[in-house]
């Protein structure tokens, strides 16, 4: 496995992945997670300029080719910005981890600790003091990765919901 930074050209690769994310996300609690029907769009437009913008990290990671002289599959990503944070706090701003994921027959191969050590990496090059994220309540696989990657648990989200979510999430712009 390799871990580089995105590009623009990797979108397309990447989206299958967010899907897979969303889809994940959705299944598990849908009135947490329910994404609007134009996600991948949202995402087509969003993740070019975090591979353009040099105080995003936007991270993929390949397996090799299966062929000699193919060409590698990508099999992971992260992306993450730089987040104002709200004035009462010691740090103005912090790095904030908002999506991995690995394909599943990639798994449990180091690649997500990987993804986020650089990220990680990266955010500290950059001058911020902390970097965030949120995990979702059923993930312990992911909580355990980040721990291993010396995340600790800070704050603990919780939801009232009080109406279902529609069938069809609406398009807001």
């Amino acid at each position: 496995m390799f871990v580089r930074p995105a590009t623009p050209a990797d979108v397309p690769a990447v989206l299958p992945l967010v899907r897979a994310l969303c889809d994940l996300h959705a299944r598990q609690d849908p009135h947490r997670f329910q994404v609007r029907a134009d996600v991948l769009d949202r995402y087509a437009a969003w993740l070019p300029e975090r591979a353009r913008d040099p105080r995003s990290v936007f991270l993929v990671g390949e397996a090799p080719a299966t062929t000699p002289g193919g060409t590698p599959r990508v099999v992971a990503f992260l992306v993450g910005t730089i987040e104002p944070e709200i004035p009462i706090w010691w740090v103005p701003e912090c790095g904030w981890i908002h999506d991995v994921w690995v394909e599943p027959d990639c798994r449990r191969q180091g690649l997500a600790r990987t993804l986020v050590e650089r990220a990680v990496e990266k955010f500290a090059a950059l001058g911020v003091a902390q970097v965030r994220l949120d995990t979702a309540a059923f993930n312990e696989s992911a909580r355990a990765v980040f721990a291993s990657a010396g995340f600790r648990p800070c704050v603990v989200e919780m939801i009232r919901t009080l109406r279902d979510p529609p069938p069809t999430p609406p398009d807001i712009p």
